[in-house]
């Protein structure tokens, strides 16, 4: 009996391993995820730093409205390749709360390189009321809280389209192909042109799509590049101490054959 319970958990965890990505995503739910070429896949993988700050681009001037990245400071745009008169500047647009001063009051004032980036919200029942009842989610861990998490965003904000006539949508609600049940409370974020890249990249949506993708997962996972470069390096040396092992092996148990 324990022997039987053991195959079948090993059963049920190599089904899920196989099972299709698109399925895993979803719940079970039939969607339309596109597969990206990230430059950040794989044990060799790195991160664009031209396509981050664009990135942060489309950020600012399109999902910012409704959604913050509370788990970043102005300072860790330095990983972006932003210097520290730049990072400075950027902070400067913001303004953060601080205080208390001498009188005991809190005060406005412009935001420094250690500040978190303000939310746009002052709380979830702000945020709620702004967006129909919607919470929208904080960015910062959202490409490793979902599933496939690049190539979900990806196919999220590219996945908008025309509902079926089978399909009703309620007053409020947007169909997307990619998104669980296809009906999102989210509407369009991007149609192309939303924004004006100074380097000359393609504005067309796939192009922002792209570019918003990395940069959510550098937020998600800001030293992704240290981790794959310490894992490439334990493998290598792995590799070394396991052949030295295998000869020194050879050599104490060769008198015995």
């Amino acid at each position: 009996m324990f022997i039987r319970s053991k195959l079948c958990l090993v059963s049920l965890v190599i089904g899920m391993l196989c099972a299709p990505s698109q399925l895993i995503a979803a719940g079970g739910a039939d969607v339309n995820l596109e597969k990206g070429k990230w430059s950040f896949s794989g044990p060799f993988g790195f991160f664009d730093k031209a396509a981050l700050q664009r990135g942060f681009q489309v950020y600012r001037e399109v999902c910012a409205g409704c959604h913050g990245i509370d788990y970043l400071a102005f300072r860790n745009l330095g990983d972006l390749g932003y210097n520290a008169a730049e990072i400075k500047a950027i902070a400067a647009e913001y303004e953060v709360m601080d205080g208390p001063d001498d009188d005991g009051e809190m005060f406005m004032r412009p935001a420094r390189p250690a500040d978190q980036i303000p939310n746009p919200y002052r709380n979830d029942n702000e945020a709620r009321a702004n967006n129909n009842g919607a919470l929208p989610p904080d960015l910062s861990l959202i490409a490793k809280a979902r599933a496939n998490g690049p190539d979900y965003l990806y196919s999220l904000m590219i996945g908008y389209e025309d509902a079926p006539e089978t399909t009703e949508v309620p007053d409020g609600m947007y169909y997307n192909n990619a998104y669980p049940g296809h009906l999102i409370a989210m509407p369009q974020p991007i149609y192309g042109d939303d924004v004006e890249y100074s380097d000359g990249a393609p504005t067309t949506t796939a192009g922002i799509a792209s570019d918003v993708t990395n940069f959510l997962m550098w937020a998600a996972e800001p030293k992704m590049e240290v981790r794959k470069r310490i894992g490439v390096a334990a493998v290598f040396f792995l590799s070394i101490f396991v052949i030295m092992s295998y000869f020194a092996k050879r050599r104490v148990w060769a008198d015995l054959h």
